[in-house]
């Protein structure tokens, strides 16, 4: 930032667990020294609330959004902080691609509340869960599930230094190699979504001996068609390839129309132009 004032930030929940605003609590004694760097307007998780929220009028440089969209007052609540704010970050899958929320989206979610509820009337439910760039304009995007500290860290670095972020081209294959990971899929002929996997966490599950779940989304570039082969000839049937699409980052693109090749060999553009 140019201004010599530090620059006014603000972190707000929408539909979420929480777990991507504890990556600025679990910075410790770096959080410290961050607050000395920027002004903290609202983090009502660290306590930090301002009478007059950047939600209803008051101006912030950066927001930083965790959460989906998944309720009427979300929805208007996401359109205040957008004109209220010189930048818009998401951080997180929910905020990313609508998160686990989100598959909810694949079922008839109406018939769920009228069945728990006995006045599904009173239920603020859109029809379906969506991320934060469906609706309003969003400046980058910091996906995983949950997002890491060291993640934070680099975005606040490179927008104080008055550059925008950048996002990693890499998958998480190649964290396992720098990591001399063994592959869990050529070793242990176990189905790992490393090779469409976002690079970012480390390859902390194969690191310790699970196949990777991708919470971090999809890779640019992913072969999805290849890996779902790859899938099939370990004794996968086309239905649990699907599901491992169908998690954390289940809404995105790429891998909502991985899982519908798996099963029906169409994907959501191929259905588009019948």
């Amino acid at each position: 930032m140019t201004d010599s004032t530090r620059p006014k930030v603000s972190i707000h929940k929408f539909s979420s667990c929480d777990g991507c605003q504890l990556a600025f609590l679990n910075l410790g004694n770096d959080l410290i020294t961050l607050t000395n760097l920027i002004d903290v307007k609202h983090f009502a998780e660290a306590g930090f609330v301002d009478d007059n929220l950047p939600e209803v009028g008051g101006v912030v440089d950066i927001a930083f959004i965790e959460g989906s969209i998944s309720t009427g007052a979300e929805l208007e609540r996401i359109k205040k902080i957008r004109e209220n704010s010189r930048l818009l970050i998401t951080i997180g899958a929910c905020a990313t691609s609508g998160g686990i929320q989100a598959l909810r989206n694949m079922f008839d979610a109406n018939a769920w509340i009228e069945g728990i509820y006995a006045k599904p009337e009173y239920i603020d439910s859109l029809k379906t869960v969506s991320p934060i760039k469906d609706h309003v304009t969003v400046d980058f995007e910091v996906w995983g599930c949950p997002v890491s500290s060291d993640q934070i860290i680099e975005v606040i670095r490179s927008l104080l230094s008055g550059v925008m972020p950048t996002d990693t081209t890499e998958k998480v294959c190649a964290e396992c190699k720098r990591s001399q990971t063994v592959c869990r899929m050529v070793v242990n002929g176990e189905a790992c979504m490393g090779p469409v996997t976002k690079a970012g966490c480390g390859a902390i599950c194969p690191s310790y001996g699970r196949a990777c779940y991708a919470c971090y989304g999809p890779s640019s570039d992913s072969n999805s068609t290849a890996l779902n082969n790859r899938f099939q000839g370990l004794g996968l049937l086309p239905e649990e390839v699907a599901r491992k699409y169908l998690l954390f980052n289940n809404n995105a693109p790429v891998f909502n129309s991985a899982s519908r090749l798996a099963v029906n060999g169409t994907t959501n553009s191929d259905e588009n132009n019948d």
